[in-house]
């Protein structure tokens, strides 16, 4: 049977999966390098995220009360998002967006290995088929516009590089929020990202702060959108369920991502792209049942 808890850990990544579909529109919308964008979706985020903890006493007393080890999973996190922050954009820049996407998701798998090997987790017969639906999917969706080329090697390895530092944030962030409410991570995430991310974000070729005043609102939309709405929920979620089972529910991203670009930037939706999409959620449906 399936509890009510994990009914709402499944909503919940699901719901976040689907604003997390928007981030590669505001990146596209966005006037600023690549990193700088993903500094600023970390550094807006954090004051709301404050604010959230100085509302609630109860927050405010689980932040004076967290251990060393607390700020060691803390820091893990937001060491992780970086990363998989960075070579994402980098991907992008490198190669094509179908090959960074079809990478990218990659990190179902990996999770779905870790837990096996690191944690002792077991999965069904239903859960696996689930999870192969929902990469067909995927590949479906956004591979007739992948494609090898020798120029595109180093896009394509920032690529799978970006899987292994998802997978290593989905674990990381379902260990720490068997602890840690979410506010209280998320903010502490924000701040280890930013920080890292800064650096790299003003040494990068491009424009490090928008222009014009208008120009803020694609970062605006990354920071409560993408990361405050979407990232709150996912990392909420996983308090609920596993990490392997929330990183397939994340796999509903490149279905939110086509359709946003096709409602949009009028991209074209083809008989693959709905097969995909079909795929990807019955996958994700599959996957949930027990």
């Amino acid at each position: 049977m399936r509890t009510s808890g994990t009914s709402l850990g499944i909503s919940s990544i699901l719901l976040g999966g689907i604003a997390i579909g928007s981030a590669a529109i505001f990146m596209r919308l966005s006037p600023v390098n690549p990193t700088a964008a993903a500094f600023w979706r970390m550094a807006l985020s954090a004051p709301v995220f404050l604010a959230i903890i100085l509302a609630f006493p109860s927050l405010r007393g689980q932040l004076r009360e967290l251990s060393g080890k607390d700020w060691w999973l803390i820091f893990l996190v937001g060491f992780w998002f970086a990363l998989d922050l960075f070579f994402w954009h980098w991907a992008v820049d490198r190669t094509t967006v179908a090959n960074a996407t079809l990478l990218a998701n990659l990190a179902s798998v990996f999770t779905v290995v870790a837990g096996f090997f690191l944690f002792g987790e077991r999965f069904g017969r239903k859960f696996l088929i689930g999870l192969s639906l929902a990469l067909a999917g995927a590949a479906a969706l956004v591979g007739q516009n992948a494609a090898f080329n020798p120029d595109y090697l180093v896009g394509d390895l920032l690529g799978l590089l970006t899987s292994f530092a998802l997978t290593g944030y989905v674990i990381t962030a379902a260990r720490a929020r068997a602890k840690i409410p979410t506010a209280v991570l998320m903010f502490g995430s924000a701040i280890v990202s930013a920080l890292l991310l800064a650096p790299i974000a003003v040494g990068s070729a491009g424009a490090f702060v928008p222009v014009a005043v208008q120009g803020w609102l694609p970062l605006l939309g990354l920071a409560l959108v993408t990361h405050v709405l979407g990232q709150g929920l996912i990392i909420y979620g996983l308090a609920h369920i596993s990490a392997a089972v929330g990183a397939i529910g994340l796999l509903i991203q490149p279905v939110v991502a086509a359709i946003l670009a096709w409602l949009i930037f009028g991209e074209a939706l083809g008989p693959l792209h709905f097969g995909g999409g079909v795929l990807i959620l019955a996958g994700i449906w599959l996957s949930q049942r027990r």
